[in-house]
């Protein structure tokens, strides 16, 4: 019924985990994009398909993975290595797709952050949702920001309420910064440069309303202290402990690094124009 797509590199470390979480799945593929540690190993051991592309982008990778990788079910949901279906998952996506018409092209999914153990729920602003699921032919990604939404929609996307886990932090504090260091310098051009119309901010629809919130928001004088108070004091996420604290501080500091980018991309142009 279901297919899995993975998009990988170096995932040595995480890959059995999400692997052992999809027993269920008859057709799991890994698209690797240049591994030199143990990932294909280990995705062959597990008896996934394995299959090679350069990356550019997500959006990119993920129709690359569409148009190229035989799948053998109607049906692809899309995970990275870092992120685990959970028993309730499964049961809830086959549900959903069980009863889903013909003018369902596929679902929204959201996620549990999970950091030292504890999900932020209150941190992380649960629920976010991001295109997963996919109804082949039904659908493509286009890039935004760092990582990517829906293209090209034959049919209506529906909403899978039933979360799976994600475990953003299991390579440690340093590859976060890093990772995000590069996120920071894509979302800066995106919310200079296709920033979505003010309108979205009062979308029913979170997939709509929050992409219009983080690029209306981040020109608030202030906004990454915004972005803290809010996560941390006003959506109590207090009271997550030392994680919670630490997330927040940390997302802080990634949107004042998208701010001070922001003003540099300004400031070049107007040079330039000079």
């Amino acid at each position: 019924m279901i297919s899995v797509i993975i998009l990988a590199k170096n995932e040595e470390r995480d890959l059995p985990m999400c692997l052992n979480s999809l027993t269920w799945c008859d057709d799991v593929h890994i698209l690797d994009s240049g591994s030199t540690d143990k990932t294909i190993s280990l995705a062959q051991t597990f008896g996934a398909t394995v299959s090679t592309n350069s990356f550019e982008s997500f959006g990119k990778q993920r129709n690359f993975a569409l148009d190229n990788i035989i799948i053998k079910n109607n049906w692809v949901l899309f995970l990275d290595a870092d992120e685990i279906s959970t028993v309730e998952f499964h049961h809830a996506l086959s549900d959903a797709i069980n009863q889903a018409d013909d003018d369902v092209a596929g679902f929204y999914c959201c996620w549990k952050m999970i950091l030292d153990n504890r999900w932020l729920k209150r941190c992380d602003n649960f629920p976010k949702w991001q295109f997963r699921v996919i109804r082949k032919g039904r659908a493509r990604f286009t890039d935004f920001g760092h990582g990517q939404k829906e293209d090209k929609v034959i049919g209506e996307i529906k909403y899978l309420k039933e979360p799976y886990l994600h475990y953003g932090f299991s390579k440690g504090w340093s590859h976060w910064i890093n990772r995000h260091n590069n996120y920071s310098s894509q979302e800066a051009v995106v919310r200079l440069n296709n920033r979505p119309p003010f309108k979205n901010l009062f979308s029913k629809h979170g997939s709509t309303r929050n992409p219009a919130l983080r690029s209306w928001l981040s020109q608030l004088p202030g906004w990454p202290f915004l972005r803290f108070c809010q996560a941390y004091l006003f959506n109590l996420g207090f009271l997550e402990g030392t994680p919670g604290f630490n997330y927040c501080i940390n997302m802080a500091c990634y949107e004042f690094l998208i701010k001070i980018k922001m003003r540099e991309i300004k400031r070049n142009k107007l040079t330039n124009k000079a």
